[in-house]
């Protein structure tokens, strides 16, 4: 066999399990319990400081 013909197999069985499992891994890390309350603090960051900039005290707390 020649190289190509190793790797297709090799990308059509076990690298395509792989990469299902890494997805399926990914989407239960965004949607496991308690993630919301830091992804919600991630969207509404631009939003803190709407009508003045931020001082350097308060950019540490964040």
């Amino acid at each position: 066999m020649d190289m190509y013909t190793i790797t297709r197999i090799f990308a059509d069985s076990w690298m395509l399990a792989f990469l299902f499992g890494f997805f399926v891994a990914a989407i239960l890390w965004v949607f496991r319990p308690g993630s919301s309350k830091e992804y919600r603090n991630t969207a509404e960051s631009i939003f803190r400081h709407e009508d003045r900039p931020a001082t350097d005290h308060e950019e540490a707390r964040t």
